[in-house]
């Protein structure tokens, strides 16, 4: 368990070390919280009450062990994932995960794009108006920046997540109702099981395995800053779950009406996730603070996913791919980027119901988890001593990701079978 103590003692994780490494881990988590996950949490709550919140903090060493896995794969290869795959596995199956995660991201980036235009409505805004103003603004950002001026634009939005936090405090969440709901699963319901799986397809997502690594290696983090980039990943996914969870609560506190049988109230625009939970800071102060927390996610978000897709491709095609290249030198990679954007903007504003696509999509992530942690298990066993996965460690999370991955397909099946 401890085959990296040598490289810990050797450079310790200093505050230093931190601010310089940390930014990857931290921006994939707040992204993992994305518009999708929002509704997912909000569904979750207003249906099963708290009978979901469990769930929330058994997925953090989960989030962690599967993200702590493309970590040490980015620093130690210094390559991204897409071209790790193409090397020990061959060009054809490279392309077939670049193929499903493009599916992924495209799914995902329709989902951050509706709770954008949801948000604008929210004031009054057309979702076109919003949709010009979103892209052309991420697109500007990627044109003009480096990598790590869009990392901190990127956590800097996604800061405003936390305003769940409050929406949550101020719900005043009974602790009897809350205990008694958390451990009253109902497991042989097809409908729970549904929502299981797709709350672990909003926190496991493939576009996440893909980023993060791409991002440390983007960043130059080698094998000594390992360490501290485990501790920015280790952070960031304490914080995403305990977003989700409050997200999940302010639902479940909020409206009240959940019964056992997963009756609640249906909610089906962000209009309605927004009527629900914020009237427990007034009217005014409850809407800001939902359209703080949906726009933080889902930009963050939206930037993440389109960066994962344009660097995958280049990557497997042998091309510039980097925020760090000039628009000139990297064609196809803002291409790409560009394109995505403005296609999931036109798909938005043709009136997509965003609950539907949301939970659909996070149902779509758990079905691809079999194939996204299979390669990524099977490259950490590849790695070079003393980084390889291997023995008790290797063991323990060949367990985790086997369960994982058998008990979302199954729910996923299940819900969608009934």
């Amino acid at each position: 368990m401890n085959d990296h103590l040598p490289i810990a003692r050797r450079r310790g994780v200093g505050l230093s070390v931190l601010l310089r490494v940390a930014g990857p881990g931290l921006v994939v988590m707040l992204a993992d919280t994305d518009a999708g996950s929002v509704v997912t949490a909000a569904q979750s709550g207003a249906q099963w009450g708290y009978r979901l919140l469990a769930l929330q903090f058994a997925l953090i060493p989960i989030l962690y062990v599967v993200q702590e896995l493309t970590v040490r794969l980015g620093t130690v290869s210094r390559r991204g994932h897409a071209a790790m795959i193409a090397e020990y596995f061959g060009k054809g199956w490279a392309w077939i995960s670049v193929l499903t995660l493009g599916v992924a991201c495209v799914g995902a980036l329709l989902t951050e794009l509706s709770g954008l235009a949801g948000v604008g409505l929210l004031y009054g805004v057309p979702a076109q108006l919003t949709m010009v103003l979103v892209v052309g603004t991420l697109i500007i950002m990627a044109l003009t920046g480096s990598y790590r001026s869009v990392e901190r634009i990127a956590m800097a939005i996604g800061a405003f997540e936390l305003a769940f936090l409050g929406v949550a405090l101020v719900a005043h969440p009974g602790a009897g109702v809350m205990l008694q709901q958390t451990i009253n699963i109902p497991v042989t319901n097809p409908q729970y099981l549904y929502l299981v799986a797709a709350n672990i397809g909003a926190v496991i997502m493939p576009w996440m395995v893909f980023f993060q690594q791409s991002a440390v290696v983007e960043k130059g983090l080698g094998p000594d800053d390992l360490p501290a980039a485990r501790l920015d990943t280790a952070v960031g996914a304490v914080i995403t779950q305990v977003i989700m969870a409050a997200i999940l609560i302010a639902a479940a506190a909020a409206l009240g009406t959940a019964k056992a049988d997963g009756t609640g109230p249906a909610l089906n625009t962000v209009q309605d996730i927004a009527g629900a939970i914020t009237p427990v800071l007034g009217a005014t102060w409850g809407k800001l603070a939902f359209a703080l927390g949906v726009s933080g996610c889902a930009i963050t978000a939206a930037i993440v996913v389109t960066l994962t897709a344009a660097r995958t491709f280049g990557e497997v095609m042998g091309v510039r791919h980097s925020l760090n290249d000039h628009p000139r030198e990297a064609p196809l990679f803002y291409g790409i980027f560009a394109g995505v954007l403005v296609l999931a903007a036109l798909v938005v504003t043709s009136g997509v119901n965003l609950i539907s696509l949301s939970i659909g999509v996070q149902v779509m992530n758990a079905l691809m988890l079999p194939f996204v942690l299979g390669f990524l298990y099977l490259l950490a066993r590849r790695l070079p001593e003393p980084w390889r996965l291997h023995g008790l460690r290797g063991g323990i999370i060949a367990v985790i990701i086997l369960v994982t991955t058998v008990f979302a397909v199954y729910a996923a099946i299940m819900g969608i079978w009934s």
